[in-house]
């Protein structure tokens, strides 16, 4: 079907769980479990600079997760997410199978996909890349 009201529907649909989603695992990482935690899990799952990866991942996360729900630069965040999911699958999830439950890769494959697809074909026009390319 192309019909541009659906893709663009579609399209803020899942700008928008997506980056809900991003934000939620950010803000955990930094607040709910805390860098601290995170950091010492890290250290023991060998992740390079553990401390300083999770600050990064962390805000990473949450501003490109926001802006996801609001559409802006929305290659770029979306391109950024995804290779923070590259990450996540290669240090964490590789060698736990496919499902979540086990600590499996099928959240972040999920995702990483989903920040592909937004990469290739934008924020749509329900976004601030629509209404700010106006005055371009």
């Amino acid at each position: 079907m192309n019909n541009p009201a659906l893709r663009d529907a579609a399209l803020f649909l899942l700008r928008l769980v997506v980056g809900v989603i991003f934000v939620a695992h950010g803000w955990d990482k930094a607040f709910g479990t805390g860098i601290d935690a995170t950091a010492a899990q890290w250290e023991g799952l060998h992740i390079p600079q553990p401390t300083l990866s999770a600050w990064v991942v962390s805000v990473v996360e949450i501003l490109g997760g926001i802006m996801l729900v609001l559409g802006l630069l929305t290659p770029a965040a979306a391109g950024v997410l995804a290779l923070d999911m590259v990450a996540a699958f290669y240090f964490v999830h590789l060698d736990k199978g496919l499902f979540v439950s086990e600590g499996g890769s099928e959240l972040v494959l999920v995702l990483c996909a989903a920040c592909v697809t937004l990469v290739v074909f934008g924020s749509g026009r329900a976004s601030l890349d629509r209404a700010l390319s106006r005055f371009a």
